[in-house]
């Protein structure tokens, strides 16, 4: 019974960020969505509040700090996992009832795909944590996404433990 309960509010959750995503216009395109080959070009693509610095390890806020602030995708996709509601539901509420915090989120990829695909697939992942975020409470102003694609990789390789690593969202407070 309790399992199904948790299969429900996962599917509402869901439902609730896609719908979000639906109705949010974006003045990016996406249409490099297809490609295949690598790039070694660096770059990023921001959208959100400028100017935030980032908080991590033991200057994250008390009430934050214990939890997940990176989180994983599979291959080729910007779907938020059902392990990740809690921590960012929780990351939500923080957001809400401290409306002077801000967060940015840095969206990645792995070295598969072109430059300019994997900052998309980044951008998409961010945005996918930010609509989650939102939804549960957070402001839009409290929010900045950024990607950077492949050019930041958490781990160096080019087998799939290593790529599962490269695909994330890493969540940084801002230090206002």
């Amino acid at each position: 019974m309790r399992a199904l309960n948790v299969t429900k509010v996962a599917a509402l959750a869901l439902t609730f960020a896609w719908v979000a995503g639906c109705s949010s216009t974006s003045t990016q395109t996406d249409s490099a969505d297809m490609g295949g080959s690598m790039g070694s070009d660096s770059g990023a693509m921001t959208s959100g509040s400028a100017g935030m610095g980032g908080l991590s390890g033991s200057d994250l806020p008390a009430e934050v700090a214990n939890l997940q602030t990176v989180f994983y995708f599979d291959f080729d996709q910007s779907t938020v996992k059902g392990e990740s509601f809690a921590d960012l539901e929780a990351h939500a509420r923080y957001l809400s009832s401290n409306p002077q915090a801000g967060v940015r989120l840095e969206g990645h990829a792995d070295e598969r795909g072109t430059r300019e695909y994997n900052i998309a697939l980044g951008e998409r992942r961010g945005n996918a944590v930010a609509r989650f975020l939102m939804v549960n409470g957070a402001n839009a102003g409290q929010v900045e996404v950024i990607s950077y694609g492949e050019e930041k990789p958490a781990v160096m390789g080019h087998g799939s433990d290593s790529w599962a690593q490269n695909r994330r969202v890493e969540l940084k407070y801002a230090g206002r």
